[in-house]
C-alpha cells in the first residue's frame, strides 16, 4: 500500500511549495513587482499570467493566516511592543486606489529572545484599528507619539527620542548660529544616546541597563528639562526650534518612560525598520488592487520580517510552511512546532 501523496500549498494548481516560496520571497522580501516574475518564468518556457501570480499570493496569505494569527497572540503576551503605521493604496472597488488605507506594524522589543513582527492592514489610522489588535494586551508600547495610541486600557505608551531628535536637527538648519538652542538640544539627547550605544557594546543585560540610565541618563534628563523650560519663553512658537521644544515638552513624559525599564528602547527605530520593505516594494507596485491582496500582503511581510527578526531565510521557512500546512490536521490550532525559532532550517539567513 502507497502513502497519500502529499497535499499541494494550493489545491488543483501547479504551485509546489519552492515555486510559491520564490514567488512570494520575491515580491515580500525583495520587492519585485509580479510582473517582471512573469518575465522571469516566460523566458523559462512558463507561461503565467500577473493574476494567476497574484492568486498565488491571496492564497498563500489565507494558508498561512492561522500562524499569523498565533503569532500575534504570542506577541500579545511579552512585555513591550513597538508600533508605527503607513500609508497604502487600495482600489478596492472603484477604478482610483484609496488613499485612506494604512498597514500598521506591531513588533516585539529590542530584547526578545522570540521576536514577532505582525502586518496588520486597516482601512484606516484611527484608534479603533490599535485596540482592535492590541485587545487584552497589558505593557509597555513605544511608538512615534501619534496620540490614538493614547487611552487605550492596559496600555503605557513610551515616546521616542529618535523622532524628537529630528525636529531638532530641522531646527538646526534654520538657525544662523552655528551653536543655537538646536545644536545644544542636539547635545542632550547625543548624551543619551551615547549612553545606549554603551550599553549595547557592554552587553549589559537590562537590569544592567536600568542601573545605568538612573544613574547616568537621569541627570542628563532633568537638566535638559529644565533647559527647556527655559528656552520655551524665549524662542518664537512658530519656529522650527519652538515647535521642536514644545513637542519635546508635550512628549515629556513618555520620553521619560525608557529609563524605568532597561528592556525598553530609547526609541522606536526598530520598528521603522521592519516597515521599509513596505515602503519599498510599495514604490514598485503602488498600490493593491483589492482589500484581499492588502490582507494577503499583511500575512506575508509579517513572515518575511518576523524570519529577518529570527535570522533565518524566509524562503526555505516559507517551503516548510507550504509542505506542512496543508497536511496537517485542520482541527489542530497549536503552532508552536511551527514558530520560526521552533523551525530547524540547513540555511541561516543572509
Amino acid at each position: 500500500m502507497t502513502a497519500p501523496k502529499p497535499k499541494q500549498p494550493i489545491p488543483g494548481s501547479i504551485a509546489s511549495p519552492e515555486a510559491l516560496s520564490a514567488v512570494v520571497t520575491g515580491k515580500y522580501c525583495d520587492a519585485l513587482p509580479l510582473y517582471r516574475f512573469v518575465d522571469i518564468l516566460g523566458r523559462g518556457g512558463l507561461e503565467l499570467s500577473r493574476g494567476t501570480l497574484a492568486n498565488w499570493c491571496i492564497k498563500a496569505g489565507l494558508l498561512i493566516s492561522p500562524l499569523v494569527a498565533a503569532m500575534q497572540r504570542h506577541l500579545l503576551n511579552e512585555h513591550s511592543l513597538c508600533a508605527d503605521e503607513t500609508r497604502t493604496q487600495v482600489l478596492d472597488e472603484g477604478d482610483n486606489p484609496s488613499s485612506n488605507s494604512y498597514m500598521w506594524v506591531y513588533r516585539s522589543n529590542e530584547v526578545s529572545h522570540e521576536p514577532v513582527v505582525i502586518y496588520d492592514y486597516q482601512a484606516g489610522r484611527s484608534r479603533a484599528c490599535a485596540k482592535e489588535f492590541l485587545a487584552g494586551y497589558q505593557g509597555y508600547l513605544q511608538c512615534d507619539g501619534y496620540r490614538v495610541y493614547d487611552g487605550i486600557e492596559g496600555i503605557t505608551p513610551v515616546g521616542c527620542w529618535a523622532h524628537a531628535r529630528r525636529k531638532y536637527n530641522d531646527a538646526l538648519k534654520a538657525e544662523s548660529k552655528n551653536k543655537g538652542r538646536a545644536h545644544k538640544a542636539i547635545s542632550f539627547i547625543s548624551q543619551l544616546y551615547k549612553l545606549e550605544t554603551q550599553a549595547k557594546n557592554k552587553q549589559l543585560s537590562p537590569q544592567a541597563r536600568y542601573q545605568l540610565r538612573q544613574e547616568k541618563a537621569l541627570p542628563i534628563l532633568m537638566h535638559f528639562k529644565a533647559w527647556l523650560d527655559e528656552a520655551e519663553g524665549k524662542v518664537t512658537a512658530g519656529s522650527y526650534i519652538g515647535k521642536a521644544i514644545k513637542y519635546t515638552l508635550n512628549q515629556w513624559p513618555k520620553l521619560m518612560r525608557y529609563s524605568e525599564d532597561g528592556e525598553l528602547g530609547i526609541d522606536n527605530n526598530i520598528t521603522e525598520r521592519d516597515i521599509r520593505p513596505f515602503t519599498t516594494g510599495r514604490k514598485n507596485w503602488l498600490f493593491s488592487k483589492s482589500i484581499n491582496g492588502a490582507q494577503a500582503s499583511a500575512t506575508l511581510y509579517s513572515i518575511v520580517m518576523t524570519c529577518r527578526a529570527n535570522d533565518i531565510n524566509p524562503y526555505y521557512y516559507f517551503v516548510h510552511l507550504f509542505k506542512t500546512l496543508p497536511n496537517r490536521d485542520e482541527g489542530d490550532g497549536d503552532f508552536t512546532d511551527l514558530m520560526p525559532w521552533n523551525v530547524q532550517l540547513d540555511f541561516d539567513y543572509s
